[in-house]
């Protein structure tokens, strides 16, 4: 007699229980749709080019009423429930708190998110986070930053709410953040990458492989 296989039961939690477990954790995950995703450690492409976006921002914004944030800060798309780690933030308004969050450490409002993509990643990126990243009422610039090779590709949100996307692809060319009223050499964001450094390559860099709990 064949046994019938079932679809493995996934277990999701509350927003509540996300907060509880990951205030006690000894590593990152992000919370979507009652599933829990722990975060892997990045490839040292990945790390510069973060350290190098969140600093060439952060210079550029001096004197004005905007905050560079690094990946430790959380953010939650109020619309879809997204709690996550953009790997650069940016906020340009004082900080709204998720009401849900006891601690308080999770914002709601951004004005320009940045993450670095890379082969484990860019899907989720692209996908989920796109499609709630671009329901947040502050968002204005949402960026995609390669680490194989120089290329961004930049949201806009236009006047009328829609979206614009251009690219910057040259490691001579700059990228401008009208909203910011910057500019920012790709030359300084990829500072000390070596693009001959294949991700695939590197063990820690496989994220969202499975949900954590």
């Amino acid at each position: 007699m064949l046994s019938m296989g079932y679809p493995k039961t996934i277990k999701r939690f509350t927003a509540q229980e996300y907060y509880n477990l990951e205030r006690d954790a000894t590593y990152r995950s992000e919370f979507y749709d009652g599933e829990i995703f722990a975060m892997a450690g990045a490839t040292r492409p990945h790390s510069v080019i973060v350290l190098n976006a969140a600093s060439g921002l952060h210079q550029r914004l001096k004197g004005k009423p905007c905050t560079v944030h690094d990946p430790n800060l959380r953010i939650k798309v109020l619309p879809t429930g997204l709690r996550a780690y953009p790997d650069v933030s940016v906020f340009c308004d004082p900080p709204q708190r998720d009401p849900e969050d006891p601690e308080g450490q999770t914002y709601t409002n951004p004005t320009v998110l940045v993450e670095v993509l890379s082969s484990s990643t860019e899907a989720f990126d692209r996908g989920t986070k796109w499609f709630s990243y671009r329901q947040i009422e502050s968002l204005r610039n949402y960026l995609l930053i390669s680490q194989s090779d120089p290329r961004v590709e930049i949201f806009e949100r236009q006047a009328d709410g829609s979206w614009l996307n251009r690219f910057v692809n040259q490691l001579d060319g700059t990228l401008t953040l009208n909203v910011l009223q910057i500019d920012l050499p790709l030359r300084e964001i990829y500072d000390r990458v070596n693009f001959s450094e294949d991700d695939d390559d590197l063990p820690n860099d496989a994220a969202y492989s499975a949900p954590k709990y």
